[in-house]
């Protein structure tokens, strides 16, 4: 492939804002399908969660063609939790798709991926995305694009941006939002990027560098490494060297070579500059090495990566089910999953606990963190985790927390109890808009006042709030924050619970469980009305008699349990209980018995 026909383009905004939909419809435009084969939607988002959530999570690589251009497309994950992925996949490319929703606006994952993107200093351009919506407001947003790139102080060239409107979901992109709709017809984008993103820059015969920027796996082949040639070429069973990110040097010859194809990887014998590709050989390869010229050694700085904000201890499972419903349940286990991880995920950390058997894992969320729980439990593992717990840092003799930034839209008639929430969370108002019986509110919050939250906002705003937020800087420590006001219910003795025993109990509080669960000591089973917690016993059946009051016995009338998600789950519990995760449960409990508190 010639040099100067090869477009790398990174693709990013803000969560829910239409990348992955986006990328179809490209792929799709571009001809690479027949008129009679059947397309999966979101064909980027290739993990079961991904499709399951509707997120993308990991960033993934594809192409088509164009005219005579290759167009390498890096689909990107729009969530702050997983800005780890974005930040090193953005060195594969040279120049980047800024999708923004044409009702919402710039958000706060839009500041943070197009701030990554400017300090790679990547040329940009702007889509405004869904202007079929009813409230669409181009030119509104087209300013506050603007205002955004001026915020974080993009250069002059930058800063002249092109604007394609679009719809991907409706398959269309016009070069004006009142040009008459053509369905079906994106070209305007691709012609776009070959004309505003540059060819990528390097020399055929320079020696050889390859940064790898993600990690891919295959059954046959085992662990690859995608990135971009950076300069020089490859080729099969060429020998080079991998320098690694502790600095030490690696011998290893290539054995296969994938080029992309839209979604699909197809085998070549070589790769030449400005290519991104995708490479076997290194059994151990993870993100960040760089492969070079054994003679000419060469290695690429290494990725910069915001550090985590966020840390729980994964210990194995002890509870009284321990064994039943997993494959793999030491600590052993454990950490060799986590060793793996990564291996893949360098925004993620780990360290053994020094007081207990488990481990410290550190990440960039509860939804980083709780993404990967989720996968362990569907690979067969058993395990328990805390609730999470910021990481804190001295400086000068003061202690800092992570503060988020955080942006609210919601119906102007919730916005008083949502400001209220948040103002016991700890969270400072920094602005408030109001328009069409909308408000959008920002507020600097720390990470701890949002542990737990949503659940809470949803609540407040009968479902129809949205809210996101993004890292924005270590501050001093804002003071004590109540998680939890209620008190649990927490079973006394093993048993099997019981719709008589249950139906007593509602009266004391919200359920988490149905009759026949099995139960053991110290599991938590409900909320309990009241501050403190409460030993129940959720077996006690109705004691029998000879004897029968006139009329008919009363009904049993059970008000359905609360069903609690992981995360849920990991941000309801508190310091002294733990969640018991196993592939065919998640449950509650207290660390110790039924010790009680209050």
């Amino acid at each position: 492939m010639e040099q100067d026909k090869i477009r790398n383009v990174a693709i990013i905004a803000h969560v829910d804002h239409g990348k992955t939909t986006l990328v179809d419809e490209l792929f799709k435009n571009s001809g690479m399908f027949r008129e009679n084969e059947r397309v999966a939607e979101r064909m980027m988002d290739s993990m079961d969660l991904e499709r399951e959530r509707g997120i993308t999570i990991t960033a993934k690589n594809g192409s088509y063609e164009y005219n005579d251009f290759s167009i390498n497309i890096i689909d990107t994950p729009g969530h702050a939790d997983f800005g780890g992925q974005v930040e090193r996949v953005l060195r594969m490319a040279d120049g980047a798709l800024l999708l923004v929703d044409a009702q919402e606006g710039p958000m706060p994952q839009t500041y943070f991926v197009l701030k990554k993107a400017l300090a790679n200093n990547l040329p940009v351009i702007v889509v405004i995305n869904k202007i079929d919506k009813p409230a669409a407001r181009c030119d509104w947003v087209v300013d506050q694009v603007f205002d955004l790139f001026v915020k974080l102080n993009a250069p002059d060239d930058i800063l002249d941006f092109p604007v394609v409107y679009a719809s991907a979901k409706e398959g269309y992109a016009l070069k004006e939002h009142t040009d008459p709709i053509k369905e079906g017809d994106m070209h305007i984008i691709s012609q776009m990027i070959t004309e505003h993103i540059p060819a990528p820059s390097g020399s055929v015969d320079a020696p050889l560098q390859m940064q790898v920027g993600t990690i891919d796996y295959s059954p046959y082949l085992g662990r690859l490494g995608i990135g971009k040639v950076v300069n020089g070429t490859m080729s099969i069973n060429q020998p080079i060297v991998v320098a690694r990110r502790d600095g030490s040097i690696k011998p290893v010859r290539i054995t296969k070579i994938y080029r992309f194809a839209s979604d699909e990887k197809v085998s070549v014998d070589s790769a030449t500059t400005g290519e991104i590709v995708a490479v076997a050989g290194m059994d151990d390869v993870n993100v960040g090495v760089t492969f070079t010229d054994p003679d000419d050694p060469q290695p690429l700085p290494l990725i910069e990566i915001d550090p985590p904000t966020i840390s729980m201890n994964f210990i194995p499972n002890d509870s009284p089910f321990a064994g039943k419903e997993g494959k793999f349940v030491t600590s052993r286990h454990i950490e060799a999953r986590l060793q793996k991880e990564i291996l893949s995920d360098v925004a993620l950390q780990y360290e053994p606990l020094t007081d207990a058997v488990g481990f410290r894992v550190s990440g960039r969320g509860e939804l980083h963190l709780s993404i990967l729980i989720e996968n362990m439990r569907r690979e067969g593992f058993e395990l328990q985790v805390t609730r999470p717990q910021v990481i804190l840092i001295e400086k000068d003799g003061e202690t800092l927390e992570p503060y988020e930034e955080l942006t609210v839209d919601v119906d102007e008639q919730y916005q008083g109890a949502v400001i209220e929430k948040l103002g016991k969370l700890k969270g400072q108002m920094l602005e408030m808009t109001n328009e069409n019986s909308m408000a959008r509110l920002k507020f600097k919050i720390p990470t701890r006042g949002l542990l737990g939250y949503r659940s809470e906002f949803m609540t407040d705003t009968k479902g129809m709030g949205m809210m996101s937020y993004v890292f924005a800087e270590y501050a001093p420590w804002a003071g004590d924050i109540v998680n939890r006001v209620n008190g649990v219910l927490v079973v006394k003795d093993p048993c099997t619970a019981i719709a008589f025993a249950l139906f007593n109990l509602q009266e004391r509080g919200k359920l988490f469980v149905h009759p026949g669960d099995p139960l053991y000591t110290g599991q938590i089973v409900g909320e309990h009305a009241r501050a403190a917690d409460l030993i129940v016993n959720p077996g006690k059946g109705k004691k029998l008699t000879n004897m029968r009051a006139s009329g008919t016995d009363e009904s049993v009338v059970l008000t359905p349990p609360i069903e609690m998600t992981l995360e849920d789950c990991i941000a309801y519990v508190n310091d002294d209980e733990l969640v018991e995760v196993t592939p065919s449960a998640i449950r509650l409990r207290k660390k110790t018995g039924v010790r009680v508190r209050g």
